[in-house]
Protein backbone atom coordinates (compact mmCIF):
# COMPACT_ATOMS: atom_id res chain seq x y z
CA UNK A 1 0.00 0.00 0.00
CA UNK A 2 1.50 3.39 -0.94
CA UNK A 3 1.74 5.37 2.06
CA UNK A 4 0.60 8.59 0.62
CA UNK A 5 -2.98 6.96 -0.24
CA UNK A 6 -3.27 4.04 2.75
CA UNK A 7 -6.85 4.41 3.99
CA UNK A 8 -6.70 1.41 6.16
CA UNK A 9 -8.93 1.64 9.22
CA UNK A 10 -10.87 4.86 7.96
CA UNK A 11 -14.53 4.78 7.64
CA UNK A 12 -16.16 6.59 4.90
CA UNK A 13 -19.33 7.37 3.71
CA UNK A 14 -20.69 7.55 0.41
CA UNK A 15 -23.85 9.26 -0.87
CA UNK A 16 -25.11 8.53 -4.30
CA UNK A 17 -22.29 5.34 -3.63
CA UNK A 18 -24.66 2.70 -5.83
CA UNK A 19 -23.67 4.22 -8.92
CA UNK A 20 -21.56 6.56 -10.94
CA UNK A 21 -18.69 8.44 -9.75
CA UNK A 22 -20.27 7.63 -6.21
CA UNK A 23 -19.52 3.67 -6.86
CA UNK A 24 -15.90 4.24 -8.37
CA UNK A 25 -14.66 6.52 -5.48
CA UNK A 26 -16.18 4.03 -2.64
CA UNK A 27 -14.73 0.69 -4.17
CA UNK A 28 -11.18 2.93 -4.72
CA UNK A 29 -11.64 4.02 -1.10
CA UNK A 30 -12.38 0.00 0.19
CA UNK A 31 -9.27 -0.96 -2.32
CA UNK A 32 -6.99 0.95 -0.43
CA UNK A 33 -8.30 0.11 3.10
CA UNK A 34 -11.58 2.09 4.35
CA UNK A 35 -14.78 0.59 5.37
CA UNK A 36 -17.70 1.99 3.60
CA UNK A 37 -21.37 3.06 4.02
CA UNK A 38 -22.77 2.83 0.56
CA UNK A 39 -25.97 5.42 0.64
CA UNK A 40 -28.53 5.74 -2.29
CA UNK A 41 -32.26 5.78 -2.48
CA UNK A 42 -32.58 2.09 -4.19
CA UNK A 43 -31.53 -0.14 -0.86
CA UNK A 44 -30.75 -3.32 -3.22
CA UNK A 45 -28.36 -0.77 -5.64
CA UNK A 46 -26.54 -0.01 -2.71
CA UNK A 47 -26.14 -3.46 -1.17
CA UNK A 48 -25.04 -4.75 -4.91
CA UNK A 49 -21.81 -2.48 -4.33
CA UNK A 50 -21.82 -3.05 -0.63
CA UNK A 51 -21.32 -6.99 -2.02
CA UNK A 52 -18.36 -5.89 -4.51
CA UNK A 53 -16.74 -3.93 -1.45
CA UNK A 54 -17.27 -7.12 0.98
CA UNK A 55 -15.28 -9.02 -2.01
CA UNK A 56 -12.74 -6.58 -1.17
CA UNK A 57 -12.28 -7.50 2.27
CA UNK A 58 -13.32 -4.82 3.56
CA UNK A 59 -16.91 -3.85 5.83
CA UNK A 60 -19.27 -2.60 3.59
CA UNK A 61 -23.00 -0.94 4.65
CA UNK A 62 -25.53 -0.39 2.71
CA UNK A 63 -28.29 2.22 3.70
CA UNK A 64 -31.36 3.54 2.05
CA UNK A 65 -31.66 7.31 2.70
CA UNK A 66 -32.91 10.45 0.71
CA UNK A 67 -30.24 12.68 1.18
CA UNK A 68 -32.42 15.83 0.47
CA UNK A 69 -34.42 15.98 3.68
CA UNK A 70 -33.24 16.60 7.12
CA UNK A 71 -34.68 14.21 9.12
CA UNK A 72 -33.27 11.48 6.50
CA UNK A 73 -29.72 13.29 6.68
CA UNK A 74 -29.97 12.67 10.11
CA UNK A 75 -31.21 9.07 10.71
CA UNK A 76 -27.98 7.93 8.18
CA UNK A 77 -25.50 10.23 9.67
CA UNK A 78 -26.40 8.50 12.96
CA UNK A 79 -26.96 4.88 11.45
CA UNK A 80 -23.95 5.11 9.43
CA UNK A 81 -21.85 6.10 12.72
CA UNK A 82 -23.39 3.17 14.64
CA UNK A 83 -22.38 1.27 11.68
CA UNK A 84 -18.51 1.86 11.67
CA UNK A 85 -18.26 3.09 15.45
CA UNK A 86 -17.84 6.38 14.10
CA UNK A 87 -17.18 8.04 10.52
CA UNK A 88 -13.62 9.54 9.61
CA UNK A 89 -14.31 10.39 5.59
CA UNK A 90 -17.41 11.93 4.43
CA UNK A 91 -18.09 12.16 0.43
CA UNK A 92 -21.56 14.01 -0.75
CA UNK A 93 -21.63 12.85 -3.78
CA UNK A 94 -25.55 12.06 -4.41
CA UNK A 95 -26.52 14.94 -7.19
CA UNK A 96 -28.80 15.88 -10.00
CA UNK A 97 -29.60 18.84 -12.48
CA UNK A 98 -31.95 17.88 -15.22
CA UNK A 99 -31.68 20.36 -18.18
CA UNK A 100 -35.08 22.24 -18.89
CA UNK A 101 -35.65 25.92 -20.31
CA UNK A 102 -35.56 28.10 -16.63
CA UNK A 103 -38.96 29.54 -17.35
CA UNK A 104 -40.25 25.77 -17.18
CA UNK A 105 -38.94 25.06 -13.96
CA UNK A 106 -41.55 24.31 -11.60
CA UNK A 107 -41.62 25.94 -7.88
CA UNK A 108 -41.36 22.07 -6.67
CA UNK A 109 -38.75 21.03 -9.56
CA UNK A 110 -36.43 23.94 -8.07
CA UNK A 111 -36.53 23.13 -4.53
CA UNK A 112 -35.86 19.48 -5.49
CA UNK A 113 -32.71 20.33 -7.13
CA UNK A 114 -31.67 22.64 -4.16
CA UNK A 115 -32.32 20.61 -1.61
CA UNK A 116 -30.60 17.59 -3.13
CA UNK A 117 -27.28 19.52 -4.29
CA UNK A 118 -27.10 21.68 -1.11
CA UNK A 119 -29.22 21.23 1.61
CA UNK A 120 -28.79 17.59 2.38
CA UNK A 121 -25.19 17.76 1.35
CA UNK A 122 -25.18 20.94 3.72
CA UNK A 123 -26.84 19.00 6.72
CA UNK A 124 -24.78 16.09 6.84
CA UNK A 125 -21.26 17.70 6.34
CA UNK A 126 -22.12 20.24 9.42
CA UNK A 127 -23.86 16.70 11.70
CA UNK A 128 -20.64 14.47 10.57
CA UNK A 129 -18.07 17.67 10.67
CA UNK A 130 -19.22 18.32 14.17
CA UNK A 131 -18.50 14.55 15.19
CA UNK A 132 -15.46 14.19 13.80
CA UNK A 133 -13.64 16.99 15.37
CA UNK A 134 -12.60 15.55 18.20
CA UNK A 135 -10.38 12.68 16.37
CA UNK A 136 -10.13 14.84 12.98
CA UNK A 137 -11.67 13.41 9.34
CA UNK A 138 -11.84 14.67 6.26
CA UNK A 139 -15.15 16.19 3.55
CA UNK A 140 -15.25 15.74 0.16
CA UNK A 141 -18.66 17.38 -1.58
CA UNK A 142 -18.77 16.87 -5.22
CA UNK A 143 -19.22 20.35 -7.01
CA UNK A 144 -19.53 20.53 -10.45
CA UNK A 145 -18.13 23.03 -13.52
CA UNK A 146 -21.73 24.89 -14.02
CA UNK A 147 -21.22 26.68 -10.82
CA UNK A 148 -18.52 28.92 -12.69
CA UNK A 149 -18.66 28.46 -16.43
CA UNK A 150 -21.93 29.38 -17.69
CA UNK A 151 -24.52 26.69 -18.58
CA UNK A 152 -28.14 27.58 -20.08
CA UNK A 153 -31.05 25.14 -19.12
CA UNK A 154 -29.11 23.76 -15.93
CA UNK A 155 -29.52 27.28 -13.82
CA UNK A 156 -30.98 25.62 -10.33
CA UNK A 157 -28.61 22.68 -10.50
CA UNK A 158 -25.64 26.12 -11.16
CA UNK A 159 -27.08 27.80 -8.49
CA UNK A 160 -26.73 24.49 -5.96
CA UNK A 161 -23.31 23.71 -6.77
CA UNK A 162 -22.41 27.38 -6.38
CA UNK A 163 -23.57 26.94 -2.48
CA UNK A 164 -21.79 24.19 -2.26
CA UNK A 165 -19.03 25.37 -2.68
CA UNK A 166 -19.53 28.63 -0.64
CA UNK A 167 -20.11 25.92 1.75
CA UNK A 168 -17.05 23.89 1.23
CA UNK A 169 -14.98 27.20 2.06
CA UNK A 170 -16.99 28.06 5.13
CA UNK A 171 -16.86 24.57 6.95
CA UNK A 172 -13.27 24.50 5.94
CA UNK A 173 -12.91 27.43 8.66
CA UNK A 174 -15.57 26.25 10.84
CA UNK A 175 -14.26 23.09 11.41
CA UNK A 176 -10.55 23.69 11.29
CA UNK A 177 -8.11 22.57 12.20
CA UNK A 178 -9.03 19.58 12.71
CA UNK A 179 -11.50 18.25 9.78
CA UNK A 180 -10.72 19.14 6.28
CA UNK A 181 -13.37 19.95 3.83
CA UNK A 182 -12.47 20.37 -0.12
CA UNK A 183 -14.55 19.80 -3.32
CA UNK A 184 -13.98 18.39 -7.29
CA UNK A 185 -15.43 20.25 -9.44
CA UNK A 186 -16.23 17.47 -12.10
CA UNK A 187 -17.14 18.47 -16.18
CA UNK A 188 -19.30 16.27 -18.47
CA UNK A 189 -18.77 12.22 -17.07
CA UNK A 190 -20.11 9.41 -19.10
CA UNK A 191 -21.97 8.35 -15.78
CA UNK A 192 -26.28 6.80 -16.09
CA UNK A 193 -27.63 10.24 -17.01
CA UNK A 194 -25.02 10.13 -20.07
CA UNK A 195 -27.43 7.61 -21.64
CA UNK A 196 -30.00 10.26 -22.35
CA UNK A 197 -27.05 12.64 -23.97
CA UNK A 198 -27.43 12.68 -27.97
CA UNK A 199 -24.12 10.66 -29.27
CA UNK A 200 -21.81 13.53 -30.25
CA UNK A 201 -22.15 15.07 -26.61
CA UNK A 202 -20.70 11.27 -25.73
CA UNK A 203 -18.01 11.23 -27.51
CA UNK A 204 -16.81 15.02 -27.56
CA UNK A 205 -16.49 17.62 -25.40
CA UNK A 206 -15.77 21.66 -25.88
CA UNK A 207 -12.83 21.11 -22.94
CA UNK A 208 -9.17 20.55 -23.95
CA UNK A 209 -9.42 16.73 -23.64
CA UNK A 210 -12.40 17.38 -26.39
CA UNK A 211 -14.26 14.60 -24.61
CA UNK A 212 -16.14 13.74 -21.43
CA UNK A 213 -14.34 12.12 -18.40
CA UNK A 214 -14.93 8.02 -18.05
CA UNK A 215 -16.02 7.64 -13.94
CA UNK A 216 -13.08 5.86 -12.63
CA UNK A 217 -11.11 9.20 -13.73
CA UNK A 218 -12.71 10.56 -10.91
CA UNK A 219 -10.42 8.80 -8.13
CA UNK A 220 -7.18 10.51 -7.76
CA UNK A 221 -8.35 13.32 -7.07
CA UNK A 222 -10.68 12.14 -4.37
CA UNK A 223 -7.82 9.92 -3.12
CA UNK A 224 -6.00 13.02 -3.31
CA UNK A 225 -8.18 15.19 -1.23
CA UNK A 226 -9.35 12.72 0.70
CA UNK A 227 -5.66 11.11 2.27
CA UNK A 228 -4.41 11.71 5.58
CA UNK A 229 -1.28 12.70 3.52
CA UNK A 230 -3.22 15.58 2.08
CA UNK A 231 -3.27 17.46 5.50
CA UNK A 232 -2.41 20.83 4.04
CA UNK A 233 -5.03 21.06 1.70
CA UNK A 234 -8.24 22.31 3.16
CA UNK A 235 -11.41 24.75 1.42
CA UNK A 236 -10.57 23.79 -2.09
CA UNK A 237 -12.04 23.38 -5.31
CA UNK A 238 -9.90 21.24 -7.66
CA UNK A 239 -11.18 21.08 -11.16
CA UNK A 240 -11.42 17.84 -13.02
CA UNK A 241 -13.24 18.39 -16.23
CA UNK A 242 -10.93 17.70 -19.05
CA UNK A 243 -9.63 21.33 -19.13
CA UNK A 244 -12.49 23.70 -19.22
Amino acid sequence: MDPLFDFTGLRALVTGGSRGLGRQMALALAARGADVVIASRKLAACEAVATEIAALGRRAVPIAANVSLFDQCDALAQAAWAALGGIDLLVNNAGSGPRMPSPEVSEALFDKVIALNARGPFRLASLLGERMREKGGAILNISSIAARIPMPEVVPYAMAKAALEAMTAALAHEFAPTVRVNAIAAGPFLTDIANAWPEEARSTAPNALRRPGRPEEIVTAALALLAPASSFITGAVLRVDGGH
